[in-house]
């Protein structure tokens, strides 16, 4: 289906649907009134002043749009063997087809030298006026060789805070978000990345239960649930375990049914409640570099191993409607306003509000993006 994207800029639009979720509340019969990008009004169709500019969408719903922190690559442009401004806007592109009007472009586990070009190409792309990219994403080398996954061990270290300097100083304003193992990375680096306003993930972590459960106290989210951090165990929780059993702590998951089972995301979700939040860790197909990526069925391995989804947010609350027992209002909030929340956007991002940017995706009844709106 084909996705349209709105402008609302230097003009006034409304638009209407039979259902508009706000990201507090679901109003039925309701209309977003759209000034320059600014929400002006929300409210019912019978209070019109005027019938003009009327977008009309009938029985599909508004929602604020969605935002993916973690992908890789699309369109067979993988960011880590094309780093420039056009594999960011083709993971943008790509992202907006799902409805994300906000993304977070990531590379995995590789040298210096290449997570410095994904920077200049993050750069560049905003330079030539690209929208959309909150910033880059940094999953490693700094994390457990024992939970790399698909990343290349000969790239991954524990860094000094000489190393650590090096990369946040290259990345300062860019860098947004580092998935980190907390175990093989000194408190003092983690207090340094934080200066630097980065966002720190564990992910990719051998920690203990014992070892994560300290780290909380200044990470303040973790990286792909269940995937590539130590398991709960009856008698060693692990990662994982803390994770759930943490009060506050934010985590994402990829909710294909491949990376997760759907009975997982029902327990977790039961558990930590607006904590988890969804991300597509969507890659491309590609044959350069080390991560080539196959696609296989509906996910990606590389070397043989499970290396990333083939998914798109909408396609992450159709999954969490329709197989994990989650009603539609929450499914929409874990693919907005959680990870909205999650990196301290959420006086920006997640809402439909007066007063704030138009951020919109319009979905219909079976969670196909008919259109976006803002970015």
């Amino acid at each position: 289906m084909l996705t349209v994207s709105l402008s609302t800029m230097n003009n006034t639009k409304t638009y209407f649907a039979k259902n508009i979720f706000t990201g507090n509340e679901m109003l039925q019969q309701n209309a977003v009134v759209v000034e320059n990008n600014i929400v002006t009004s929300i409210k019912p169709v019978n209070q019109l002043t005027s019938k003009e500019n009327i977008v009309e969408f009938k029985n599909a719903f508004i929602a604020p749009a969605f935002i993916d922190l973690q992908l890789y690559g699309a369109s067979k442009r993988l960011l880590s063997a094309f780093p420039d401004a056009a594999t960011v806007k083709a993971i943008y592109d790509y992202s907006k087809t799902g409805g994300a009007s906000h993304c977070m472009p990531t590379v995995g586990t590789s040298t210096y030298e290449t997570i410095f070009k994904c920077i200049d190409a993050i750069k560049d792309y905003r330079n030539a006026g690209g929208q959309g990219i909150l910033g880059l994403h940094v999953e490693g080398p700094w994390i457990s060789v024992a939970k790399r996954g698909a990343h290349n061990p000969e790239w991954i270290f524990s860094p000094t805070i000489e190393q650590a300097t090096a990369l946040l100083e290259y990345g300062k304003d860019v860098i947004k978000m580092i998935t980190l193992a907390p175990e093989i990375v000194s408190k003092a680096i983690i207090e340094l990345v934080h200066s630097y306003n980065i966002i720190v993930s564990a992910g990719h972590t051998n920690a203990t239960y014992e070892q994560a459960t300290a780290s909380f106290d200044t990470i303040k989210t973790a990286t792909h649930l269940y995937n590539a951090m130590s398991a709960l165990q009856h008698r060693e929780p692990g990662m994982a375990g803390a994770v759930l059993d943490h009060p506050s702590v934010y985590c994402s998951i990829v909710p294909d049914g491949f990376h997760v089972s759907f009975p997982a995301i029902r327990i977790a979700k039961k558990i930590m409640g607006k904590r988890l939040f969804a991300i597509t860790d969507a890659v491309t197909e590609t044959n350069e570099g080390y991560y080539q990526h196959i696609l296989d069925d509906d996910r990606y391995t590389a070397n043989g191993i499970l290396s990333g989804s083939a998914l798109t947010m909408n396609k992450c609350v159709k999954n969490f409607v329709e197989y994990c027992d989650i009603n539609i209002e929450e499914a929409l909030r874990m693919c907005s306003l959680y990870p909205a929340q999650a990196i301290n956007m959420d006086n920006e991002l997640g809402y439909i509000l007066e007063g704030r940017k138009a951020n919109m995706v319009v979905l219909d009844e079976k969670f196909n993006v008919l259109a976006t709106v803002g970015n």
